[in-house]
């Protein structure tokens, strides 16, 4: 029996949902974009988030983060909205909440 690694089970991942992730890779370039301040500008666009945890481990990553609070996702909201769905079985719940524990 194969023991799997975290390392393994990213990469398995990473490859199961790379035609995903390579349209949301697509859709931040069109916005000339970083994709971490995408996901954060999109998460911030979300009824009832308030304060995202962000976790930085240096001054330079909050400086870098806080681009996300001037991105706005008007057209791409749609697009990544289609491209990560609410997850099953809270699917019927808008995000954040379809998210939640």
């Amino acid at each position: 029996m194969r023991t799997s690694t975290a390392s393994s089970r990213s990469a398995d991942t990473l490859a199961e949902h790379r035609e995903t992730i390579a349209a949301y890779e697509k859709v931040c370039a069109d916005l000339g974009e970083d994709p971490a301040h995408v996901g954060l500008a999109w998460l911030l666009a979300q009824d009832g988030v308030t304060g995202p945890i962000i976790g930085p481990r240096t001054a330079e990553q909050l400086d870098s983060s806080l681009r996300a609070l001037e991105i706005t996702l008007d057209d791409g909201m749609a697009k990544l909205d289609e491209l990560f769905p609410p997850p099953a079985p809270n699917g019927a719940k808008p995000a954040p909440e379809a998210y939640a524990w």
